[in-house]
């Protein structure tokens, strides 16, 4: 009874969240784009989240032109949503509205082509690949172990080496790249504009004057301070109330 009754709950839930969804998209639709992020938000707020969700929140927040939240909310809809190319194409268009433009200082040596090699996929995608190449190791060594033909057997017996190097490059592909995710903090400057410090006090030096919509990757933290590197390798303090936090 207690099962049944959990799960009628849990069926309500989806219920309200997929009505709260559908009007949602029906005050878009009428341009009515703060009454849609109410819906939006309400579903969020119920502990429920999806790419679909912050995705169609960026849509309202960039018709409204706040940058800020725009790209925050492209931002969580890519990280639920990596490969999603209208996600990437809305963000685009959102940073264009960014009042800074911060250039992005590439990385050089070993580390760089090995981050440029795994973050070709999301880490789920390399723990996909690594399952295929595991099944095909297994359907040659199939092979390989009931044949009968001697040059058959020589073939898929060197052909097992190949499979488990793909399953090999791709375990340690999706572990790089989840490291590496999982290390960076990134953030958004949500304030219209606020002092990037060169010491978590409110009377240092300004290093830099941020805008609204630029993203930060947060170092450390101090009381109410986040030391933060732009992608131009600046480093500096900023009021952590300044910034919202993607993940």
């Amino acid at each position: 009874m207690k099962k049944t009754l959990l799960v009628l709950l849990w069926l309500t839930q989806i219920g309200w969240a997929q009505t709260d969804f559908d009007q949602g998209n029906q005050y878009y639709q009428k341009e009515n784009y703060k009454a849609a992020i109410s819906r939006f938000e309400k579903i969020l707020n119920s502990g429920k989240e999806s790419a679909e969700v912050y995705f169609n929140l960026g849509n309202c927040y960039y018709k409204l032109h706040q940058v800020g939240p725009a790209i925050y909310h492209y931002e969580k809809a890519l990280l639920l949503n990596p490969n999603d190319a209208e996600i990437k194409t809305n963000l685009d268009f959102a940073r264009k509205m960014a009042i800074d433009d911060i250039k992005v200082i590439p990385k050089v040596g070993f580390h760089k082509l090995i981050s440029d090699f795994t973050s070709t996929y999301h880490y789920d995608t390399w723990a996909g690949l690594a399952v295929a190449f595991a099944f095909l190791f297994l359907v040659f060594f199939a092979g390989y172990y009931f044949s009968q033909k001697t040059l058959l057997k020589r073939l898929l017996f060197f052909s097992l080496f190949f499979w488990l190097l793909g399953m090999g490059l791709s375990v340690f592909s999706g572990f790089y790249e989840k490291t590496r995710l999982d290390n960076e903090k990134p953030a958004i400057v949500f304030a219209e504009s606020t002092s990037l410090r060169s010491e978590p006090k409110g009377n240092a030096t300004e290093a830099v004057l941020l805008h609204e919509g630029t993203k930060v990757y947060i170092l450390e933290s101090i009381a109410n301070w986040k030391k933060v590197e732009l992608t131009d390798e600046t480093t500096g303090w900023i009021e952590e109330s300044a910034i919202k936090e993607i993940k």
